[in-house]
């Protein structure tokens, strides 16, 4: 299939991108193949008016939990008692596969084009990733790691992770996740927010130094990159010093820990979204106690300064907004780059730039998507109004395309609570 979109404004994902007009996008069936002379004869084509709306690439969410969908709970749940009920038998775990590729549509609804998962159920997110591929299910490009690796009370130890009581079954549990044809691999090497039992100390460490070596190392000889969780400084650099890829969250930074970063050539995914209703809601609102709101100040501080510190002295810096934690959905990832640019002081152009090229770049995919050029997957997404202005124009899509593959005027149901919650701290 040739399709020509016509009449658009095109922002190419560059870190200097201005609107350009007066230009065709030519695609063919995933591919984009030319950006055109308007006068360019379109025998062959079918041609989409765009009314004057702005092209982008695609959203890419680098830090996806595709198991949760981001609703707030009353009480305390027993997330690992639930994956063991889902995966008991074969229809609650079909009933849960299909909640993944409904979750995994959600964040394709809302202008994602690429997700990277980091932590999920059993093998769903790789299955969710090869049947999206083959288009049995409307989902975006997936980069799947599978359940990640923990330890015996660590960071989702039993829910979205494996508990490994040694290096040995760590590397098991990499052994496997390689059977499944993963695209990455997760450590949970601190604790979070709601893993601390006292005010204070949240990014507890919970893995030994040597397990995040021994399953780094392995993962490299595999030809696998390493993610982990780290919400401490100490974790941060317990992380580095043996062999991490990403650092996914972060802390405030030294300079020896700006130092290691560098020698290791790793990059920090920033997540601003999950500690902010812990940090900044009212607690009669979020019932978050004091413990946890206290503690979400120190992550959601730690995560915005190791942020600003990162690009002052050129570590590389990518999005995700860890979306399945309390209020952060699948649809929303557009207000973690509102976040982004409110509280990091970045522009609106660097951080649409960082969520599309960059991320692609430094998920290992930037020569497949990230941009819009030929020879690229046809990824985008159209806007009525310029999100170069107001970031917030990326929550009204007239139009999503994920691998050829075009969703008109996508509409994700709403959550009217969780955005009154939410809005005013994006301005």
């Amino acid at each position: 299939m040739k399709r020509a979109y016509t009449n658009g404004i095109l922002l190419d994902g560059t870190e200097q991108m201005e609107p350009v007009q007066g230009k065709v996008l030519l695609t063919e069936n995933d591919k984009i193949t030319a950006i055109a002379d308007a006068s360019v004869s379109l025998d062959g084509y079918e041609v989409i008016d765009l009314h004057g709306g702005y092209l982008c690439p695609g959203l890419i969410n680098l830090h996806v939990h595709l198991a949760g969908n981001g609703k707030p709970s009353a009480k305390p749940r027993d997330n690992a008692a639930l994956v063991r009920k889902i995966l008991s038998n074969r229809l609650t775990r079909a009933i849960a596969y299909r909640l993944v590729c409904s979750y995994a549509k959600l964040e394709l609804l809302g202008g994602v084009t690429t997700v990277r998962t980091v932590g999920g159920i059993a093998d769903f997110d790789t299955r969710c990733r090869d049947d999206s591929a083959a288009g049995k299910v409307l989902a975006p490009r997936i980069l799947a790691a599978n359940e990640g690796i923990s330890v015996p009370g660590g960071h989702m130890a039993g829910s979205v992770a494996v508990a490994a009581h040694n290096n040995a079954e760590a590397l098991a549990q990499l052994e496997k996740a390689s059977a499944q044809k993963v695209d990455l691999v997760k450590l949970m090497i601190t604790g979070g927010v709601l893993d601390a039992t006292e005010k204070g100390t949240p990014g507890e460490m919970k893995m030994p130094p040597e397990m995040i070596k021994a399953v780094c190392d392995a993962a490299h000889k595999l030809g696998y990159t390493v993610a982990a969780h780290t919400e401490s400084p100490a974790g941060v650099k317990a992380a580095l010093e043996n062999g991490v890829d990403s650092i996914e969250h972060g802390a405030k930074m030294d300079e020896e820990t700006v130092r290691l970063y560098k020698e290791r050539g790793a990059f920090l995914c920033t997540t601003i979204s999950p500690a902010l209703p812990y940090a900044l809601f009212d607690t009669t609102v979020s019932g978050a106690s004091e413990k946890d709101q206290y503690n979400g100040k120190i992550v959601f501080d730690g995560v915005v300064e190791s942020a600003k510190t990162a690009l002052a002295n050129g570590i590389p810096v990518g999005l995700g907004n860890d979306v399945g934690c309390p209020y952060i959905t699948q649809y929303d990832f557009w207000r973690e780059l509102c976040y982004f640019h409110k509280y990091c002081c970045v522009s609106n152009r660097f951080a649409l730039y960082t969520a599309t090229l960059r991320n692609a770049q430094l998920a290992g995919i930037g020569d497949v998507t990230g941009s819009i050029a030929p020879g690229k997957s046809a990824d985008f997404i159209v806007t009525r109004e310029n999100p170069l202005e107001d970031l917030r124009a990326l929550q009204h899509l007239e139009l999503v395309v994920c691998r050829g593959r075009a969703v008109k005027k996508p509409s994700p149901k709403r959550k009217k609570e969780v955005d009154a919650l939410l809005d005013p701290y994006l301005v």
